[in-house]
């Protein structure tokens, strides 16, 4: 039986073959192009198609560094299927080691996108017409904005039952239970049909490795689940995902500077204390202490913090 053509980018990829394609939406104000390299690899098996996507925000390196390490170890050569690799989608914030595109704007809060919209909406419509008809699954990689980093973690509804299966084969510390935002990536594609994981994971313009081999190890399991690669390694973990059905920010109840007293990922009680936040001058100490019960899923690392700044994301188990 002949296999389905597969034509992506105006380019059909062959059974058993590959190509580096390009995303080609808009030039810089020098006319040079700006193109966003989209990695395709087929097998000569059908199969599913899983999208791996990293830097929708610029500065979110974590991401990029765990793709670029799956297509330099060849992690991206399927035995049936085909897996397509966009290491770096805003490639303009990626430049400027910035989250958004040059207009200002969030490209992750303009999809499905336009064709003569904004920049950050063409960006999304492309993607949208040229690369997500052809996907099954997406795997979006993500890090904390700024100095909040996050614990490595998952993040899907818990109410749709087949990505909560996708995320507890991932295995990440934490599974985040996370309402679809408007105008997002993730929308956007659940809304075609489509399954998609949310990783996050360390802080902006920053490489973590354990973030790096969360992400990797997680790639690593998700595509010996859908039989598209056979991993010699042990890629098993001895735990089970932490589940925590909601979270909530605290913030800072005053300027000064910052100074955590838990580690990220650890488990915290109401009242414990978790920080203090001091003035430079010797004149105050101000502890801060838990707003409830649950696990610290991102702390902020900045030394200096004002006044209503977000310093802890606490997720509260799942009942």
């Amino acid at each position: 039986m002949a296999l389905k053509k597969f034509i992506i980018l105006g380019e059909e990829i062959l059974p058993g073959k590959g190509a580096e394609l390009n995303l080609d939406v808009a030039r810089l104000h020098t006319r040079t192009p700006i193109q966003v390299p989209v990695i395709v690899r087929r097998a000569k098996v059908e199969g599913p198609t899983v999208l791996l996507m990293a830097g929708l925000h610029g500065d979110e390196i974590n991401g990029v560094e765990i793709i670029r390490r799956i297509i330099r170890k060849k992690f991206n050569e399927p035995l049936c299927g085909t897996i397509i690799c966009l290491p770096v989608f805003n490639i303009f914030g990626f430049l400027n080691m910035k989250r958004e595109l040059p207009d200002g704007r969030d490209l992750n809060r303009s999809f499905p996108g336009s064709k003569s919209g904004s920049l950050a909406s063409q960006f999304a419509y492309h993607f949208m017409k040229e690369i997500a008809p052809h996907v099954d699954l997406v795997i979006d990689f993500h890090t904390g904005a700024a100095q909040r980093s996050n614990f490595p973690q998952i993040r899907c509804v818990l109410d749709d039952e087949a990505s909560v299966e996708l995320a507890h084969i991932f295995n990440p510390p934490f599974i985040l239970n996370s309402s679809y935002i408007s105008k997002t990536i993730r929308e956007s594609i659940v809304e075609r049909g489509k399954r998609m994981l949310l990783f996050e994971g360390g802080k902006a313009n920053s490489i973590d490795e354990l973030v790096v081999e969360e992400g990797i190890n997680g790639v690593k399991r998700i595509l010996s689940h859908l039989g598209m690669r056979s991993f010699k390694i042990d890629i098993s973990k001895d735990r089970s995902p932490t589940v925590l059905s909601e979270s909530k920010w605290m913030r800072s109840p005053n300027s000064g500077m910052f100074q955590t007293m838990v580690k990220n990922g650890s488990e915290v009680k109401k009242g414990e204390t978790i920080a203090i936040v001091t003035d430079p001058y010797g004149k105050y100490e101000k502890k801060v202490n838990a707003s409830m019960s649950g696990f610290v899923i991102c702390v902020n690392e900045a030394p200096i913090v004002y006044k209503g700044d977000a310093i802890f994301h606490i997720g509260k188990l799942r009942p």
